[in-house]
């Protein structure tokens, strides 16, 4: 066994410590990198008659900086801990030390300053300016071969997302399948693509109005019930509701590149996807609160008569259980902190809806205008595949004019307003593409439609005693084109309906101080 020989001519064993390292976490799990490194290295140390204290293994590349692997940092404050012994640091090859020229020379003054020696199996280390330049061509060459390493795996994976194929970790709704002819691909995850594809068309067509009510739509599925407690993250839900890659498109900004047309299943239309990117700039008619709960379904639509300021709630602990209350909160209004019962204020909401019903013979007339609205539409659709097929080309040829003064132009700022504009143009050819090649046809039937419709016009109370609060925030958007005020002394006051319960003329108004349809005025006779 090698022997140091101290100040004092005592003769004493030589410690030393062994390092590995593989650039991923694959080459660990096959069974090969890390054993066979370590094993040389116990042999080169056995022959040298070395006593290895230790093994520090790695298995990232750490992008050339040695603080960014844990293996290299515990190693260094294993020799920190131990500064009465002087160590010999063992590796295989050069190129596991660091290949990067910077990191290079900076380990070596940190193994250094530590009183540590490296040894490697394939090269020799000589403190000589001859030798300092040898290790230093070596390094360079290590760093060489890993950037060139790097900008081949870039060209390949850009190569293959340009071809249409999702490269990162699959989003939610999809994972990933070795599909014959196109390798590993995404495809649809079931049962989480069904919630993930319900979620943004009810985000696209008002349902979701939120991206709160978003997930809580989807914490509330089973599907994603295998997430921490918290359910998803609510920028995941909005990186959700962003993502084209669901209307089948791939868009990588670093890398440049935008709406490619993916190989994938797409979950839902571009159409869709576009509106989804409308409505994510729109501010919705009642804002509606993360902490929205089933105690306070109307805090933040019911505002106060006195001020106009939208209502809050909160809870008041009572001798056996907790009692919601409503009130004003802003301190210069008359009404300032004048409770108000959850449970009056609810009866008196529901009372109110209750009322909301047009008269029995109203329903047939309404039946006929909606049947032959369906029929115009249907024919009209057909009308709109033609126009769309006529703007496609114009579109098209846009692009290409566009394109042609991108390559002739020299000007940056002039040649990014150009990428620009091809940008927006590709959407537009996207969307006219979709509507020319999908044929015009009702996804549902015309009964399930007026039968759904009617359901809601004859009584939207149904809607609103359901459990779910998405299905409350719904009846507030569907049935008041605006927040409804609250006098504490005649209960709820005039608000402003949407359209169709304006058009039934006739409801009969309860008893809650709402006016009438009629207006203020008696009715005329009918002529």
């Amino acid at each position: 066994m090698t022997q140091a020989i101290t100040s004092t001519g005592q003769h004493t064993t030589q410690h030393a410590v062994i390092y590995c390292r593989v650039s991923s976490t694959a080459q660990v799990k096959r069974g090969h990198g890390l054993e066979s490194q370590e094993t040389r290295c116990r042999q080169h140390a056995e022959g040298k008659g070395y006593h290895v204290d230790a093994v520090f293994p790695d298995d990232a590349s750490g992008g050339g900086d040695f603080i960014h692997r844990p293996g290299m940092v515990a190693l260094l404050s294993f020799l920190d801990a131990q500064p009465d012994k002087s160590y010999v640091v063992i590796f295989d090859d050069l190129k596991r030390f660091a290949r990067d020229t910077e990191f290079h020379r900076k380990l070596r003054r940190e193994l250094m300053a530590r009183d540590a020696r490296p040894e490697c199996l394939n090269f020799r280390f000589e403190d000589t300016p001859e030798g300092e330049f040898i290790e230093t061509i070596m390094a360079a060459q290590g760093e060489l071969e890993r950037k060139q390493n790097r900008r081949q795996v870039i060209q390949k994976m850009k190569a293959r997302a340009e071809a249409g194929y999702w490269l990162f970790h699959p989003p939610y709704g999809y994972r990933f399948e070795k599909v014959p002819g196109h390798g590993k691909m995404l495809v649809p995850n079931e049962p989480q693509a069904s919630v993930v594809t319900a979620v943004l068309e009810r985000f696209a067509n008002g349902q979701l109005a939120t991206i709160a009510e978003a997930k809580r739509f989807l914490d509330a599925s089973p599907a994603f019930a295998d997430l921490p407690a918290s359910g998803i993250k609510f920028d995941g839900v909005k990186a959700m509701l962003e993502r084209p890659i669901y209307a089948g498109y791939i868009s990588i900004p670093k890398w440049d590149m935008h709406l490619i047309k993916g190989q994938h299943q797409p979950l839902i239309s571009f159409k869709t996807y576009q509106e989804i990117q409308e409505r994510l700039n729109w501010r919705p008619l009642a804002p509606v609160r993360k902490d929205t709960n089933a105690l306070f379904p109307l805090r933040g639509f019911i505002s106060c008569n006195c001020c106009g300021a939208p209502m809050t709630g909160a809870l008041s602990k009572g001798r056996s259980r907790h009692y919601a209350y409503y009130f004003c909160n802003q301190k210069s209004c008359t009404a300032y902190r004048q409770n108000i019962r959850g449970e009056k204020l609810h009866g008196e909401f529901e009372t109110f809806l209750q009322g909301l019903r047009p008269k029995p013979q109203l329903i047939e007339t309404l039946t006929s205008i909606i049947r032959d609205l369906w029929q115009e539409r249907l024919a009209r659709a057909s009308d709109e595949a033609k126009a769309a097929k006529t703007e496609l080309q114009q579109i098209e040829a846009e692009i290409e004019r566009t394109l042609t003064r991108a390559v002739e132009a020299e000007n940056p700022a002039l040649i990014k307003a150009y990428e620009t504009k091809v940008t927006r143009l590709e959407e537009k050819r996207i969307a006219l593409t979709e509507k020319t090649v999908k044929t015009p046809k009702p996804r549902i039937t015309y009964d399930a439609t007026i039968r759904t419709a009617l359901e809601f016009l004859l009584n939207p109370w149904k809607l609103w005693v359901s459990e779910r609060i998405e299905d409350r925030n719904l009846t507030l958007k569907l049935v008041f084109a605006e927040p409804l005020a609250y006098c504490r002394e005649r209960g709820i006051r005039t608000g402003d309906l949407t359209l169709p319960f304006k058009v039934l003329a006739g409801i009969s108004t309860p008893n809650s101080g709402m006016v009438g349809l009629a207006g203020l005025e008696p009715a005329t006779r009918p002529l």
